[in-house]
């Protein structure tokens, strides 16, 4: 029987991160056999590998659903594939991309980085716009107006929210069976509540109730779309951007995301990955 691997994506050093399952085996299950290992391993996202020529078939499962693209999962697979095959690159078949990512080892973490599917972005619809308000409790004046509310892509579908202040990050909260609710029916996969320290370093909240978690540590391709959709608005990045994440959760976890000049084009995701105790 095939183990899952426990690893901490985006780990600030030897702590915080966002856990995942990796699966790797030579054949990957059914569909329903991969839900409810997903959902017995209990983490955000467990992702599944088994090879296909050269490259790695992937696929990724939240304890409730499969979700086309997880960043955090795909850092976390790259970790225990440099861990079983040494420092290098590997290729991986999605659903509906191709990817990439490579793992280097050092010490007891292991640095990975991830080319992410391409990216998009558009402003978010007054209505949903109003209702992701209503479930958090934000009024339009919390908001930022450099950076105005909007659906981003980079592999899967978020919302992107960006707050005047850390007071009005730290105060998130919502129903959680309406957030659910809410994102099955915008096909979000996740809401990204943000405030910018400086137009390199971002603090993120995740609210994930489509997958069955009310907050998560790390979101590696909702990193990949908040980097796109401060490329195509022109924001200031500088060619790269920090992101904090999960400090309130006391899972404090490090995201950095490279930004290409071509519209749309993919985003290099990285951090750490540290092996959990099982």
């Amino acid at each position: 029987m095939t183990t899952v691997l426990r690893i901490a994506a985006f780990s600030d050093g030897n702590s915080g991160g966002n856990p995942a399952g990796v699966w790797i085996g030579e054949a990957l299950p059914d569909a329903t056999t991969m839900q409810a290992i997903a959902a017995e391993v209990g983490f955000s996202e467990t992702a599944f590998a088994a090879p296909e020529g050269e490259a790695w078939r992937v696929r990724y499962f939240s304890p409730t659903m499969e979700v086309p693209f997880c960043g955090h999962a795909t850092i976390a697979l790259g970790a225990a594939l440099a861990h079983r095959h040494g420092d290098r690159s590997f290729e991986l078949h999605l659903n509906n991309a191709v990817i990439s990512v490579s793992g280097r080892r050092d010490c007891n973490t292991i640095a990975a980085a991830l080319q992410s599917p391409p990216t998009r972005s558009a402003a978010l619809e007054p209505a949903l716009r109003a209702a992701l308000l209503h479930l958090f409790g934000y009024a339009p004046s919390d908001l930022d107006p450099a950076l105005p509310p909007a659906k981003i892509h980079g592999g899967a579908d978020h919302a992107v929210l960006v707050l005047r202040s850390r007071e009005a990050l730290a105060r998130m909260a919502y129903d959680f069976e309406r957030g659910r609710a809410l994102m099955d029916e915008a096909g979000l996969v996740t809401v990204a509540l943000v405030t910018v320290e400086r137009p390199q370093l971002f603090h993120v909240r995740n609210a994930f109730a489509a997958g069955g978690v009310v907050e998560d540590p790390a979101t590696g391709a909702a990193a990949a779309a908040l980097a796109g959709y401060l490329r195509d608005i022109g924001w200031p990045h500088g060619g790269a951007i920090d992101i904090v994440q999960g400090e309130e959760m006391g899972a404090r976890s490090l995201i950095r995301a490279e930004i290409g000049e071509a519209t749309g084009s993919s985003i290099r995701v990285s951090g750490t990955a540290r092996f959990m105790e099982v």
